[in-house]
């Protein structure tokens, strides 16, 4: 089972730089609004994907997606458990609780570096 971790815990793992954050929704969703710094990652690409973007399988992961009844984001984060991923936890409210509480967000499509 995947733990969750909350938007407090979320915020200040961001704003340490010390977790990377998964938006599970993808496409048109991610380009429209995602958390900051989050890489978009969709059940269907974690095979082909996850190695180049989370080269550390032990580093801290967080998934999310819309809100509460969004599977996504726990989709994402099993496949990511499932692949060796030893440190994944779910935002299981999402970004929707996160824009309600007012914290930034950012826009645009994703460009790998």
């Amino acid at each position: 089972m995947v733990e969750l971790i909350s938007r407090d815990e979320l915020q200040l793992a961001i704003d340490s730089g010390t977790v990377t954050v998964i938006d599970a929704l993808g496409g048109m969703y991610y380009e429209q609004q995602h958390l900051p710094k989050a890489l978009p990652l969709v059940e269907a690409d974690v095979a082909a994907q996850a190695s180049s973007l989370l080269p550390d399988k032990n580093a801290a992961i967080v998934t999310y997606c819309s809100n509460e009844s969004c599977p996504n984001s726990q989709s994402v984060a099993n496949r990511l458990a499932a692949a060796g991923y030893t440190n994944v936890r779910k935002y299981r409210e999402g970004i929707q609780d996160w824009v309600e509480a007012g914290l930034p967000i950012e826009s645009g499509a994703f460009v790998n570096a």
